[in-house]
């Protein structure tokens, strides 16, 4: 089973500042072609994560505009782990909190962000086959 270090290595993950506007967020995203950003507070410290989903859910839905900060619109405190964990328990703790992305942190240093779509098919099989055992025990 493959170390979510192995996943994201020669990556490096966009990281914005909180106060940075959602529109440079989005504009970042676009033009990194990725979906989420990393957000940290005046120190470097990781403090939430603003995807694709926050912009429509917490900005456009809301009738916000893109002049809105990243602090008032990013997931706050999301969950972490470290990228010496394996894949699985990667794709475990996303399917249960319910999350598509997943900061990598490590000794409170941003290591990267894993997505759903960066996992092997071998691994999406492993996580549904645990489901299917799981819901047969109930």
């Amino acid at each position: 089973m493959r170390h979510l270090s192995d996943i994201i290595c020669n990556r490096n993950p966009v990281i914005l500042s909180e106060t940075t506007t959602v529109r440079t967020a989005c504009e970042c995203m676009r033009a990194e072609q990725v979906s989420s950003v990393l957000v940290t507070d005046e120190k470097g410290a990781l403090v939430g994560i603003f995807t694709g989903r926050d912009a429509v859910r917490r900005v456009l839905g809301a009738g916000k505009r893109g002049r809105a900060r990243l602090k008032e619109a990013m997931t706050r405190d999301p969950v972490t782990m470290a990228p010496d964990k394996s894949a699985i328990e990667a794709l475990r703790i996303m399917w249960d909190g319910g999350f598509r992305h997943l900061p990598l942190v490590e000794n409170r240093r941003i290591c990267g962000v894993i997505s759903r779509g960066d996992f092997g098919s071998d691994e999406q099989l492993t996580l549904d086959e645990e489901r299917q055992m799981w819901e047969h025990m109930r």
